[in-house]
């Protein structure tokens, strides 16, 4: 399948909203039960480092980094989410776009990108370690669902070896 990936438009809201939703529905790749408004999402991602995989006019995927901490000492540490479309995974779309947003966020200045992803989200995991991440720590039940299971999150690390620590 063809592909580019590209910058994200608030137009193409409607169909990352619909891959977020895809998602959410697995109970693997967020504890978020609904997607939030255009507004909000936008409001809680950096403005820089949001990509989509679009091919004519569908989106098939997207990443986006929103900043851990609002203070100044933590600017360039950022958490990446990235959503790859039920019909599109396995054909390597997750791993040309975590490979773009590492690009673009050091392009940026962040020095280190990190994921929380559930334990049992084993694609994901993968995903990471493919691009340069590495396991850092493991949330033990750390959330409770709707229907009374806990959780453990694996937490993910890539340091920058552009932006480097002086």
């Amino acid at each position: 399948m063809e592909y580019k990936i590209d910058i994200m438009k608030p137009s193409d809201w409607e169909q990352v909203k619909s891959i977020y939703v895809e998602g959410i529905k697995t109970g693997l790749a967020t504890f978020q039960t609904e997607a939030p408004s255009w507004e909000n999402w936008d409001n809680g991602h950096l403005s820089s480092c949001r990509l989509v995989a679009r091919s004519g006019n569908d989106i098939l995927g997207w990443a986006a980094l929103s900043p851990t901490s609002s203070r100044s000492c933590y600017a360039g540490v950022v958490e990446v989410s990235l959503y790859i479309g039920e019909r599109y995974k396995g054909q390597g779309i997750g791993t040309t776009l975590l490979t773009n947003i590492i690009k673009q966020s050091e392009e940026n200045g962040i020095w280190a990108l990190y994921s929380a992803i559930i334990r049992e989200n084993i694609a994901s995991i993968a995903l990471n370690k493919k691009c340069g991440f590495r396991e850092i720590g493991i949330r033990e039940r750390i959330a409770k669902m709707d229907n009374g299971i806990w959780h453990d999150v694996i937490l993910m690390e890539r340091r920058s070896k552009v932006v480097g620590i002086n």
